[in-house]
């Protein structure tokens, strides 16, 4: 008998939910063939570690998480291994240490979990070092090319659906505008698909430019109509009307995005005299129990990963398409974002439900 192989699999980038259910998924259907996973930590940091750091997972480690949210294996989002920063403030390309680390673990190959950003840099860390990878998409934004969906988006949009859903009591209540902001880095799906599904009656997306004037031209209708209250949903990438984006200085001097939703309702409440609101979503869209859909996503995710290895199948990434889990070239997929198109069904589908796009 042949030595059992060993697959590696790690989270990278920033969490979601659903990342447990494909790592569960993985190795259930890789005990099918006997084989060992094991789970790597902290993703790419983990490999650098010496003894990288990693433990073999059992049916035991797993069966109970498919419900829960983050990754039991940790992630990280900062930090490129080709430009490194050490400790003392240098920049190095650690990327043969994770490849080392890789090899001293005696792997027959990867899978990696992650987003367009993370999937380019194991790509690249898999070809440099000849690792046999399979790559996973996962983020709440959805923008991966070639696939429909990634793990993590569904459970978002629900989360911003309920928050509409609430918001829209209290708004009502108040004679209130009430401005939602929801994550989405440089695309719009979270807004848009829970602007739609939450009933919301402005959506403002960075792929459609909007102006200021439509957006309260719509509230105002409103509240001539006898609708006192109205609630705006904004991606956290929408810029302000001078085309500039809106953006916190964060520990370690890291500036992310944030503030477009503090912007429009100072903006909306000087134009329309209404009364404004904001809610701010943040990484809440990230946490929690993931969706059912999340849940089969993931898992499909998971086996179709482990059965593209036992094809041989590398340098590919599994994608959702017309109701079936097929893989791509990951070459393909990551060199494609995929925004919201202005002509997509779903922007359509709100301009016909009378929903304001601020165009």
């Amino acid at each position: 008998m042949g030595q059992r192989k060993r697959i590696g699999i790690l989270t990278s980038g920033g969490d979601c939910a659903g990342l447990n259910a494909a790592i569960r998924a993985v190795v259930r259907c890789a005990r099918t063939y006997d084989w060992e996973v094991w789970g790597i930590s902290q993703a790419t940091q983990g490999l650098m570690e010496r003894p990288p750091k990693a433990l073999l997972l059992s049916i035991d480690d797993v069966d109970r998480t498919l419900t829960m949210g983050g990754t039991i294996l940790g992630t990280t989002n900062k930090g490129d291994p080709f430009a490194f920063k050490m400790p003392d403030g240098r920049v190095c390309d650690r990327s043969q240490d994770i490849i080392n680390g890789y090899h001293q673990l005696g792997l027959d190959a990867l899978i990696g979990i992650g987003g367009d950003g993370s999937l380019a840099i194991l790509h690249r860390i898999a070809t440099e070092g000849n690792i046999p990878f399979i790559g996973i998409p996962k983020t709440i934004d959805n923008d991966v090319g070639i696939t429909e969906r990634s793990i993590g988006f569904d459970t978002a949009v629900n989360i911003a659906t309920e928050a509409l859903d609430r918001l829209h009591f209290t708004a009502a209540s108040h004679n209130r505008v009430m401005v939602l902001e929801v994550m989405g880095r440089d695309a719009g799906h979270i807004a848009l698909n829970a602007g739609i599904a939450g009933g919301a009656h402005v959506i403002v997306i960075p792929e459609i430019p909007y102006r200021l004037q439509n957006i309260c031209k719509t509230i105002q209708g409103r509240q001539q109509r006898g609708q006192h209250y109205s609630i705006v949903i904004v991606s956290e990438a929408v810029c302000t009307e001078n085309g500039e984006h809106i953006t916190k200085m964060q520990q370690f001097g890291e500036c992310r995005l944030g503030g477009i939703g503090q912007y429009l309702a100072d903006k909306i409440g000087d134009c329309t005299g209404a009364e404004t609101r904001v809610t701010v979503l943040g990484h809440t869209q990230r946490g929690g129990i993931s969706s059912p859909l999340d849940r089969l996503l993931a898992s499909s995710f998971g086996v179709a990963a482990v059965e593209a290895i036992a094809r041989g199948e590398f340098d590919r990434m599994v994608t959702w398409q017309h109701r079936e889990v097929i893989t791509v070239p990951i070459e393909e997929a990551i060199k494609t974002y995929c925004a919201v198109d202005p002509n997509d069904t779903l922007v359509t589908t709100a301009r016909g439900l009378g929903i304001c796009l601020g165009d």
